[in-house]
């Protein structure tokens, strides 16, 4: 079993902020692969299903953005489920809006949820979706930009087809192809720019 973990923060407050993009990409693979409903689970919402050749619990966690590894943490050692099978799927300001990266460990870039994640699990040794949301220009303004919600032309542009192109490529990461993976969302995004 594979653990997908989704970083933002709980509350209708949150919903639509650029730190909730992690719940956003595993709310449309949920949707698209037909999982069953979320429930309370783990310090979280969880819901689990096949995803391509594999079972994969999807988790969002409900201890806020940074205690995150709470919620992972229990869900991987109920599950038995190591390090190198957990991938975060998180906002990452160091990326153009729209843009996806895709790596197995490596540091935590100053985001709080995944450096709790490495707290709890010990290890860096977990994989990272990024989904780039940008970078305000200021870092007097980055805490506004990550808590603000998108823009309206990135809520009805960008933002949509990005996480359309992660639910339908999901099953290429499932299969323990993250290269496949990511180049599939970015051909997915060049076909629909078009």
């Amino acid at each position: 079993m594979l653990l997908w973990v989704g970083l933002g923060n709980p509350g209708p407050e949150h919903a639509r902020q650029r730190h909730n993009v992690g719940f956003m990409a595993l709310d449309a693979i949920a949707a698209r692969h037909g999982l069953p409903p979320w429930r309370r689970q783990f310090k979280g919402e969880a819901t689990a299903g096949r995803i391509g050749p594999e079972r994969v619990l999807l988790l969002k966690p409900l201890t806020y953005m940074n205690r995150s590894g709470e919620a992972v943490q229990a869900a991987a050692q109920f599950h038995k489920i190591p390090p190198a099978q957990i991938w975060a799927f998180h906002d990452e300001l160091d990326l153009p809006p729209g843009r996806l990266r895709v790596k197995q460990g490596g540091g935590t870039a100053g985001h709080n949820g995944l450096r709790d994640l490495q707290r709890a699990l010990g290890t860096a040794d977990f994989g990272r979706v990024r989904i780039g949301i940008g970078h305000p220009g200021d870092k007097a303004r980055v805490t506004g930009h990550v808590l603000g919600p998108f823009a309206r032309e990135e809520a009805e542009g960008w933002l949509p087809r990005l996480l359309g192109a992660i639910a339908e490529a999901a099953p290429l990461l499932a299969a323990g192809r993250p290269d496949a993976f990511a180049s599939r969302i970015a051909l997915l995004m060049q076909q629909e720019a078009m």
